[in-house]
């Protein structure tokens, strides 16, 4: 999103080869470049230059002075691609839309996918037992896979606060906490005795994992191995009982079967005025148009090489999600006695960003979705 962690990352989409005219390749020459590609789930950092002159804005500075933190979270970086600007003279831009060659690419590639799905077998085999993917994934992995996610407290400003000195009893919820790439970081910064964080993930492994960390303190953290989209609340954790409820690119492995029981797991398990901070991949990123044959489970949703899932969300889609327009959509009576899930929609925007390898002369669109829904507070 912004242009310091996740927030400056932008929409993920593909990598074009581009000259100085900047032609489109031929397919052929552009699939075999965006299959080189590495997607990169956090933001890139981007590399230092020598200082620009002095009537050079801000935001179009190499200086590292000049890399200063937005005040919006949501305002998503500031360093716009104007029709005279040299692409490759920065490592990133924010606000990019995708170009028509792209947009025709990534159709394509959409269409090739949908052709050649998943087996009905291996669609089985995927979505029986998710979990068992994911442990093979942090036994694979263990703790250096992802980077720690140190802009957290930029794009999510409640987690700066919830970990002052003077906030108060606080309780932390991190759903699809993984090897603890998030809870760590967090705990590294935290000032405030009374904060108690809750790490849950499916997988046995990536717990433990975190158990393992020479930083895991009982006194302030708990990791559990727990489903949000099973039947149970995480462990000693009653509903009504947290106040944050972090998400970050962890409902984009569930099915879409899965949506609504995590959904109302989380607004159970949240106080009234409790808030989600959600992050997750976007519709047109850039690794979703890279799949190849044979990942594609479901529109927008497929599998990757290491046997685990992903979707890519449309932002709109999202909305309905949170707010519980999507599971009331088609029904014809409402049944009065499912719960009445509605999350308030307090920000929800698309990020977008067009990151380059200078040295390559590649361009790669990202694209990413981040939001915070609010359970609202009784009439």
């Amino acid at each position: 999103m912004a242009s310091n962690g996740v927030a400056s990352s932008g929409p993920a989409q593909v990598a074009v080869v581009a000259d100085e005219q900047q032609q489109p390749q031929p397919d052929q020459q552009l699939a075999a470049q965006i299959s080189k590609l590495e997607i990169a789930e956090e933001k890139q950092s981007e590399q230092q230059q020598p200082e620009q002159a002095e009537q050079q804005p801000p935001h179009r500075s190499h200086d590292p002075q000049f890399n200063q933190k937005r005040s919006d979270p949501f305002q998503f970086g500031s360093r716009y691609l104007q029709e005279q600007d040299d692409v490759f003279e920065f490592n990133a831009w924010d606000h990019v839309e995708t170009d028509d060659a792209y947009k025709e690419y990534a159709e394509q590639q959409y269409e090739m996918q949908r052709n050649a799905p998943v087996s009905d077998f291996d669609k089985h085999r995927f979505n029986s037992d998710p979990a068992k993917w994911w442990n093979q994934f942090y036994k694979n992995n263990t703790a250096n896979f992802f980077k720690d996610r140190k802009w957290l407290q930029q794009e999510f400003p409640i987690l700066d606060k919830v970990t002052s000195e003077d906030y108060g009893p606080c309780t932390l919820l991190e759903i699809g906490a993984g090897a603890g790439n998030t809870a760590f970081p967090i705990l590294s910064k935290n000032k405030n005795p009374h904060l108690k964080l809750h790490a849950c993930d499916f997988s046995k492994k990536a717990v433990e994992v975190m158990r393992s960390h020479e930083a895991y303190n009982t006194d302030q953290m708990q990791a559990d191995v727990w489903d949000v989209a099973g039947d149970e609340l995480p462990p000693n954790l009653a509903e009504n009982s947290v106040d944050v409820a972090l998400m970050v690119f962890i409902f984009s492995a569930l099915s879409p079967l899965q949506w609504k029981k995590a959904v109302e797991n989380v607004y159970r398990v949240l106080k009234p005025g409790g808030e989600v901070c959600f992050r997750d991949y976007g519709r047109g990123d850039l690794a979703q148009v890279r799949f190849k044959k044979g990942r594609y489970l479901d529109e927008n949703f497929y599998i990757r090489g290491d046997g685990t899932r992903v979707y890519f969300f449309e932002r709109d889609e999202l909305a309905d999600i949170w707010s519980g327009k999507l599971f009331t959509k088609d029904a014809e009576v409402e049944d009065a006695s499912e719960p009445d899930i509605r999350f308030v929609i307090e920000d929800l925007g698309v990020d977008r960003r067009l990151l380059v390898n200078r040295a390559k002369k590649l361009k790669m669109y990202r694209c990413w979705l981040q939001g915070r829904f609010r359970k609202p507070l009784p009439q």
